[in-house]
């Protein structure tokens, strides 16, 4: 199946909701979600982080018009960009943490790869 998951929103709300994801990981480092949610969040997130790579104004403004908050794209383009500056994707894990207790929904956590642990 090609194309993005629905996740069960309409489109306004699901890129709402993408974006304020990607937000808190960028911001936090980690955010837990469901793992579908998470699964979109990574391959947003990593689009952001090359842009990052990229620094220039154009990219900027890109990042700009997705991240919903000023001080983390300053963030991304002065702190978390340049940490992986010398690897090719793959800036993001997902770790599984089982199921959640209301609706059984598969739960998971997207994290931010520390580069000064490899």
């Amino acid at each position: 199946m090609p194309g993005t998951r629905k996740l069960g929103r309409p489109t306004a709300h699901r890129k709402a909701m993408l974006r304020g994801m990607v937000t808190l990981l960028l911001e936090n480092g980690q955010v837990e979600t469901t793992l579908t949610r998470a699964k979109e969040v990574r391959s947003i997130a990593e689009k952001m982080i090359t842009l990052g790579k990229k620094n220039t104004l154009a990219s900027r403004r890109a990042a700009l018009a997705y991240i919903t908050k000023e001080d983390v794209v300053t963030k991304l383009f002065n702190e978390i960009a340049p940490k992986y500056a010398n690897r090719q994707g793959g800036y993001t894990q997902i770790f599984k943490i089982g199921a959640r207790r209301g609706d059984a929904a598969e739960m998971a956590i997207v994290r931010l790869i520390d580069e000064a642990a490899e």
